[in-house]
């Protein structure tokens, strides 16, 4: 009789262990061995012949931690598992989407590669950095989105003048349907850039003035750009900021960035662990959410259940 088997990765066992509580088993028992070079050796301490394999592991940096998922996917199919799915809170290499500019490498184009390569039969994942990712692909991929957790915890905020802002142009579609859900404005921080990580110029596209504005995004990595649209939408006359992020990066001076800027406060999602506490920075469980896409996936049952609560409408 099949089962359903979650095993873990080593960069992510404290949200594995979560999403196997939720789901109501235990995670299987694996063993990755490191060799003294740093090579990887995934060892299944458990018979998975005829099962659906669930692997969760987000693939943030270092980049051992794609290369570990990408040998215990090759070791499960060995193993003889009947489908092995590979769940990824936080697929690295996302912003890496197109050519831009020339001679650069499509980077979400090769992981997708490579996940198949290894023998993955399905991938779960959460806020692609652009969702035409999925067409990288040519296994299925079930896409999970965010405002369902961030959702319940601005309703629970109640603020007064609610306005969403778009961190830049491209996440206004993002921002769209969130905005149609509580009948709010919305505003967008234009900005450019001199090169990565690095802005030249933004520009606030609307009206702030007197409104709690909450800015949604899927990524923050050294908070730079955060916490300068932070500033810009304080000066435009704001009378609140805070930030909801769904992947928190948090790399460089991000923490420090954070910290130092006018957010009320930055929830962000258990996607990748956090390297240290601070008190403007909050936490939200998605195990839930990839919990029920699991036993879905593993039922046969419909994903679209799970994105009921943001596709609703709020009457204006």
């Amino acid at each position: 009789m099949q089962s359903a088997k979650i095993f873990s990765g080593t960069g992510s066992q404290d949200l594995a262990a979560e999403i196997c509580k939720r789901y109501g088993t235990i995670p299987g028992r694996i063993n990755v061995q490191k060799f003294s070079d740093g090579e990887i050796s995934p060892n299944f301490l458990e018979s998975v012949r005829g099962d659906y394999v669930f692997l969760v592991q987000s693939t943030f940096a270092p980049s051992e931690n794609f290369m570990e998922l990408l040998l215990m996917i090759d070791a499960a199919r060995r193993a003889s598992a009947y489908k092995v799915i590979a769940v990824i809170p936080y697929y690295g290499y996302a912003r890496q989407d197109r050519k831009d500019r020339p001679r650069v490498a499509i980077g979400s184009k090769l992981v997708a590669n490579m996940l198949t390569a290894a023998g993955a039969d399905r991938v779960i994942t959460m806020d692609l950095h652009a969702p035409q990712i999925q067409g990288y692909f040519d296994i299925p991929v079930d896409h999970l989105d965010s405002h369902a957790v961030f959702i319940p915890y601005i309703e629970n905020l109640r603020l007064e003048n609610l306005t969403f802002a778009a961190p830049d142009v491209g996440a206004t579609n993002r921002i769209r349907e969130i905005a149609n859900y509580f009948g709010a404005e919305m505003v967008i921080c234009d900005k450019h850039r001199k090169r990565a990580n690095e802005i030249a110029s933004m520009v606030v596209i609307g009206d702030v003035t007197d409104k709690d504005i909450v800015i949604i995004d899927d990524i923050c990595d050294t908070g730079g750009t955060l916490a300068k649209s932070a500033a810009l939408l304080k000066e435009k006359g704001a009378r609140s900021v805070r930030a909801m992020i769904t992947h928190p990066v948090l790399s460089g001076k991000a923490y420090e960035n954070i910290e130092n800027s006018v957010l009320e406060e930055l929830i962000v999602c258990d996607t990748i662990p956090i390297r240290k506490q601070s008190e403007k920075i909050k936490v939200i469980s998605v195990a839930e959410l990839f919990a029920v896409a699991i036993r879905n996936a593993f039922e046969n049952k419909s994903i679209t259940s799970l994105f009921v609560h943001s596709q609703r409408r709020t009457s204006l």
